[in-house]
């Protein structure tokens, strides 16, 4: 098992000793990750990334291209959706190729199964109901994702 390596848990130490024990900023956290990620292969993931609010979006944006230049074996992989896409390409100029996502009618229909068949109430819903969500809801889904606002996901995957 790997150790964490003495700078970081010296900051980590040292922020528990500042006034009310703040956790470590950002600045701080960049620099943690750029000397974890220097010396061996890193991967990260951000779910979700346009979620964010923009100035936000923008600081994490920011602090990816901090460590990018300081760690060649890293890869980033964010989530969003694609409305980011242009944001991102410009913050991270020739680092992103990024590849479009949509679930298909089966994958909708499959997680509806799991999700039904964890229902802990067993008598709200009869088998009628059931065969409605599971028509209803895939072929509805499937309907967003055709035409000009499919694909509802992006994967960027930077580096």
């Amino acid at each position: 098992m790997e150790r964490v390596p003495g700078d970081i848990l010296r900051a980590f130490r040292q922020q528990k000793t500042t006034i009310g024990g703040r956790r470590p900023q950002l600045v701080d956290i960049v620099k943690m990750l750029q000397l974890v990620t220097s010396y061996q292969p890193t991967f990260i993931c951000l779910d979700a990334l346009d979620e964010c609010g923009r100035v936000e979006r923008a600081r994490i944006l920011d602090s990816i291209k901090q460590i990018l230049e300081k760690s060649p074996g890293i890869r980033i992989f964010a989530t969003g959706r694609p409305y980011i896409q242009a944001e991102i390409e410009k913050r991270l100029p020739g680092q992103v190729t990024s590849v479009s996502v949509c679930p298909t009618r089966g994958d909708i229909t499959r997680f509806l199964r799991v999700r039904l068949s964890e229902d802990d109430i067993l008598d709200a819903m009869d088998g009628s109901l059931e065969a409605d969500i599971l028509q209803k809801i895939p072929e509805n889904m499937s309907q967003m994702c055709v035409g000009p606002r499919m694909p509802r996901i992006t994967l960027h995957v930077i580096r």
